[in-house]
């Protein structure tokens, strides 16, 4: 188990991390999911050792490692860029660490061989060692780099956006190969990732990072629907999230969220006389294949989306530049700090 206790780092006068607590229980994908400057990759290279916290310990398994160098915590570490080798093939790429780790490195040339061999085949490259780096695609090189640190059995894998990278095909089919090779190894993934879609697709866990803190850490299905947090919901990019004050029909102090598909749409003054109501006006949609998103503007300023399933059309007729409630069952409401 992983476990960081008050982590915080600066850089001048900037807070990357204020006062981190975050788990990576055994055996388990964790996605850490947070937006662009974050603090996200600052968090992984603590972990990792190539930083060092200005505050707060790191421990694996009750035993502290910040401190340690890097090449004696037993962690991998896969980058968005993959950082191979070009001049090397792919299985002098995967049998690097081995060779040439500062610790317990190996100069048994049919124990590397043996050892490469197996990671190129847990990752589905076997027959690829003798080809080079660069006349592989994108999702092979993916591969190798995971492959090369995988070989040397770390206790823990971390993985910088490892998917971004990589065409939209290419990423679906990885989410499939990285969760089912964890699970064959039975260690711990920590993933990386700005976006929402791949860390719900991936975690068995996933905790957001906001304003340099962990704001939540659920399932990805109690996540979703049960965001504790502003922050947590607005990462979600499926909530409307408002001032409580926007709402006719109750008094509703402090930032509330509403899932864009739980609101909807309705002349002014013919929204359901149970349900409360937002005026705005309509801005434009987006189409989207089997689902449409509808764009309004509130009279604070705020953007909101409402979701149409095309399957089952509910939303009216809508013209550009005209108001309309945006209503809601109080049941689809929550309320975050502040409310009342």
């Amino acid at each position: 188990m992983l476990t960081l206790s008050r982590i915080s780092r600066s850089y001048g006068d900037t807070v990357a991390l204020d006062g981190v607590d975050f788990v990576v229980p055994d055996d388990t994908y964790m996605s850490l999911l947070g937006a662009s400057g974050s603090g996200k990759t600052t968090l992984l290279r603590l972990i990792a050792g190539f930083e060092e916290p200005d505050h707060g310990e790191i421990s694996i398994h009750q035993t502290r490692i910040d401190g340690q160098a890097p090449h004696l915590r037993d962690i991998g570490f896969v980058f968005q860029n993959f950082a191979l080798f070009p001049h090397l093939s792919v299985a002098d790429n995967v049998a690097f660490g081995l060779r040439y780790r500062a610790n317990k490195a190996l100069n048994n040339d049919t124990e590397i061989k043996d050892r490469t061999q197996e990671a190129l085949v847990l990752v589905g490259l076997d027959g690829f060692g003798h080809r080079g780096v660069s006349a592989i695609s994108g999702g092979q090189r993916q591969r190798v780099a995971l492959a090369r640190t995988l070989v040397c059995e770390p206790r823990i894998v971390l993985l910088d956006e490892p998917l971004g990278a990589l065409d939209a095909n290419l990423r679906a089919r990885m989410c499939d190969e990285l969760r089912a090779i964890r699970q064959r190894l039975g260690v711990s993934f920590l993933h990386v990732t700005g976006s929402e879609t791949e860390a719900l697709t991936m975690g068995d866990e996933v905790a957001v990072l906001a304003n340099g803190r962990i704001t939540q850490s659920d399932t990805p299905d109690t996540l979703f629907s049960q965001p504790r947090t502003a922050e947590a919901a607005r990462h979600m990019n499926a909530w409307n999230t408002f001032d409580g004050t926007l709402c006719d029909g109750m008094s509703v102090k402090g930032e509330i969220a509403v899932r864009f598909d739980q609101m909807d749409v309705s002349a002014q003054g013919r929204a359901p006389k149970d349900h409360l109501r937002v005026h705005a006006q309509y801005l434009t949609g987006e189409f989207n294949g089997p689902t449409a998103l509808s764009f309004f503007r509130a009279a604070d300023g705020t953007l909101l989306q409402i979701i149409d399933h095309l399957s089952q059309p509910r939303l009216p007729d809508l013209i550009e530049g005209q108001h309309y409630d945006l209503h809601f069952p109080s049941n689809a409401l929550r309320q975050f700090h502040g409310a009342v």
